[in-house]
């Protein structure tokens, strides 16, 4: 919906962000004292079966991340 809202527990951010572009995609912002930390964008395919996320940004440590993830329902 555009706004953020908290996240507790987890060191490496304070508030994410949720868009979806459309029926089978979206976005999620990381945030970190108010800047942009990850990036994770998420696919689901036309079939319904895989998610495929995809995560950039950096970890606390300064380090970059470029993660991929694909999930596959059985």
């Amino acid at each position: 919906d555009n706004k953020d809202f908290p996240i507790t527990g987890n060191p490496a951010y304070d508030a994410g962000m949720t868009t979806q572009t459309s029926p089978t995609e979206g976005t999620n912002v990381y945030k970190k004292a108010g800047k942009v930390v990850v990036t994770a964008k998420t696919i689901v395919s036309a079939d319904g079966k895989t998610l495929t996320v995809t995560s950039t940004g950096t970890n606390p440590q300064g380090q970059a991340i470029n993660n991929v993830a694909v999930y596959t329902r059985q």
